[in-house]
């Protein structure tokens, strides 16, 4: 609906033809500046392409790291156990329509990434993604990455503040993003990643994480 209003927007313009015209060379600028950014890239860098700007992210904190670490294990053994599709974190690249992002957490089902290479360095839009909260990133998962995420129909976004240790879970209803959980205690059950279900607790401790563990894998 925001983008219809704003091209009727456009179209009233007298002078769209000329607007238009100079989106179209900014954006082509952008492109090349993108496939230079491909070129360039560091594997030992956090770097993503986010709206014709490299963005190059701090080091995280250790609830960050440690949040981000526990999931993707549980996520992990859980998706190889059952042979569910490939499980990636932290150096993921995955390539949108405009944008590139590393997510913290990413899942992509079987159908998907079958094809996948050894050697591959770029990936296509997931079908799960997990981002947590740090003070240089928030702004973008609430903001540009949940609007992106959310345009290119990523089933399932989770939300996870390690700090406040809460969880928000969204999924796609109807072409877009409703929370359908947000909370630090109970239970959450993945609805993309098929029997994924996990107490909230296991994402920030140990001792939770290693029970969880162990049931996955009964």
């Amino acid at each position: 609906m925001f983008q219809e209003d704003l091209l009727d927007k456009i179209m009233d313009l007298p002078d769209a033809p000329d607007l238009v015209r100079k989106v179209a060379d900014k954006l082509n600028d952008e492109t090349q500046r993108r496939h230079k950014f491909y070129n360039d890239i560091d594997e030992q860098m956090k770097i993503e392409f986010i709206n014709g700007e490299i963005i190059t992210h701090s080091p995280v904190r250790r609830e960050h790291n440690e949040a981000t670490g526990l999931l993707y294990q549980l996520i992990n053994v859980y998706v190889r156990k059952n042979k569910l599709g490939f499980v990636g974190f932290e150096k993921i690249m995955t390539t949108f329509t405009r944008n590139d992002y590393e997510p913290d957490i990413v899942f992509f089902n079987t159908e998907k990434s079958k094809s996948f290479t050894k050697k591959q360095v770029l990936f296509p839009v997931p079908d799960f993604i997990v981002e947590v909260l740090s003070d240089g990133t928030k702004d973008k998962d609430r903001g540009v990455k949940f609007t992106d995420y959310e345009n290119h129909k990523v089933g399932e976004y989770w939300i996870i503040d390690a700090e406040k240790e809460v969880l928000e879970q969204y999924l796609i209803v109807n072409g877009q993003y409703e929370l359908n959980l947000k909370s630090s205690n109970g239970f959450v059950k993945s609805q993309v990643i098929e029997g994924f279900e996990i107490p909230i607790k296991a994402i920030f401790d140990e001792e939770h994480n290693l029970e969880a563990m162990q049931n996955l894998l009964k």
